[in-house]
Formats: structure tokens, C-alpha cells, sequence
């Protein structure tokens, strides 16, 4: 059953999180204050401003405000693209925040190292500062996003919502499982695999291979094993309930949730 999700974002994930009991979300209903008059308009203006001044971080509490406060402003869609992409530049980004620390290397440090100590990833740590190879030097000061990254998925909506502590990073379109077949409960990231091989009634189907239908990525549960979050070779029929009880994801959003995630990473499925 596929389920549209461009039908104004914000109220979506502002509703979704209040059912589910996850968040402080306001309602979509709640104190929208002059939501379709100047007040959501000024505070876009101000945060365009503040994105076109490269304040990355102001323009995002203030289009933050507007996807809580104002729900229903006629250009939510294009804010929670904006909250979005602006949420991904800061974490990949060499910035410092409340959310980042700085690593000054020591002596035997490499960056598996220094990622299995902060639990996240070296892609993550190469990209957030520029790094080239996998050298580093010593005394050198390598910045780590520290916040704890989450899964949620919602099977009803199709749609997964990652997560840094408790603040939505961004949600993307997903297919579940055909018959609802996908498992609901908590589990957690145990395998990575970059294009993976896929074993499909004691066959053996390489990436390369037409047939394999994991896409570039694959993220195995711990319990069940056979399930997991992965690419696709079929992305029109992402935002259905069409898999053997995986998760599908397009190839480039997979790609970049594999960055973010380390091993370990809590996945929570609900119906």
C-alpha cells in the first residue's frame, strides 16, 4: 500500500511523532500564531538571509520554529527540505556545535581508532573534515559528531525518520514488507556491507548481478538476520509495502544513512 508523504510534510512528521509518542512535538493543531499571514513569512525571509549570510545554524532554529509553530504555512514543504538539507551540511560539515567535540590525536591513533571510541563512523569523520586518505598526524584536531543516532521506521507511512539524540535529521521514503511482513520492535545494526552479495535460496548472487535486488548498501539486523535496511534496483516502487520484509531505501539515501550509522545503531520498526 504506498502512501504519499508530499502532502505537507511538517504537520506529517509533527502528528506522527505526537501519536508515537516520541517527542515534544507540538500538534499540528496548536498554537499555529498567525501561521498564514507575516509571521511564517518573516521568519523564512529571516532564515534565507541567514542561509545566503552562511549562519547555517540560525537559519535552522528559525526554520525549525516554523515547522513546530506553524504548520500549516503554505511553504512548509519547501522548509522541511530546507531543515533537511541543512541538518545533513552541518553534521558533514567541519562546524562546530553543542553536538560536535574535538579529538586531538595521540600517539597509536588511526581513524578506526578514534571511530570505534566515539561510536561513529570513519566515512563520517573523513567528510565532516575534509580528510583526503585515512592518514592523520599527530597533535592534528579532528572534529567527531558525538550525538547518538537512531532509526525510527513507521510501516503505515512508509517513511524513516533518522535521528541525532532526540532531534529529527532527516526522514526519507522507504518500501516495507509485502503482507506486512516486516518485524516491529527494537533492533540494532550488526553488519555493514558495502554492495552486498546476496544469498537467496542457497544462491549466490553477486552486486554486479541484475538479479540482486539489495541495491549498494546493506545494514543487517542483529535478530532477525535476514533482515535488514538496504538499497534497491526497483526505486518506483519505493513508499510501498512491497519487500520480503526488509526495508528498502533508494540507493543514493541508503548510501548517505550508511555514513551516518556505525554498528550497533538502534533500529525501532513500528506498524
Amino acid at each position: 500500500m504506498a502512501k504519499k508523504i508530499g502532502i505537507g510534510i511538517g504537520i506529517v512528521i509533527a502528528v506522527f511523532l505526537i501519536v508515537k509518542g516520541i517527542t515534544s512535538f507540538k500538534s499540528a493543531g496548536a498554537s499555529h500564531k498567525d501561521s498564514s499571514g507575516s509571521g511564517a513569512a518573516n521568519l523564512y525571509e529571516q532564515a534565507v538571509a541567514l542561509e545566503t549570510a552562511n549562519d547555517p545554524l540560525a537559519a535552522k532554529e528559525l526554520y525549525k520554529k516554523i515547522v513546530t509553530d506553524f504548520s500549516d504555512f503554505d511553504k512548509i514543504e519547501d522548509v522541511q527540505k530546507k531543515l533537511e538539507t541543512l541538518n545533513t551540511k552541518i553534521i558533514l560539515s567541519p562546524m562546530e556545535t553543542t553536538s560536535t567535540i574535538i579529538h586531538v590525536v595521540e600517539k597509536g591513533d588511526s581513524l578506526a581508532k578514534i571511530a570505534k571510541k566515539y561510536k561513529t563512523t570513519v566515512t563520517l569523520i573523513k567528510k565532516s573534515n575534509h580528510l583526503k586518505s585515512d592518514v592523520i598526524r599527530l597533535g592534528q584536531r579532528i572534529r567527531i559528531w558525538k550525538g547518538v543516532f537512531s532509526v525510527f521506521v513507521d510501516k503505515s507511512q512508509n517513511i524513516l525518520i533518522l535521528k541525532s539524540d532526540d532531534e529529527i535529521v532527516k526522514v526519507y521514503p522507504v518500501s516495507t514488507g509485502a503482507n506486512n511482513s516486516t518485524p516491529v520492535g527494537t533492533f540494532v545494526i550488526a553488519v555493514k556491507q558495502v554492495n552486498p552479495v546476496w544469498f537467496k535460496g542457497g544462491q549466490v548472487i553477486p552486486p554486479e548481478s541484475p538479479e540482486n535486488v539489495l541495491g549498494t548498501r546493506w545494514m543487517g539486523f542483529d535478530t532477525p538476520p535476514d533482515y535488514g535496511i538496504h538499497g534497491t534496483t526497483d526505486p518506483q516502487n519505493i513508499g510501498k509495502q512491497v519487500t520480503a520484509g526488509c526495508v528498502r531505501m533508494r540507493n543514493e539515501d541508503v548510501e548517505e544513512l550508511y555514513d551516518f550509522l556505525p554498528e550497533g545503531t538502534q533500529v525501532t520498526i513500528v506498524d
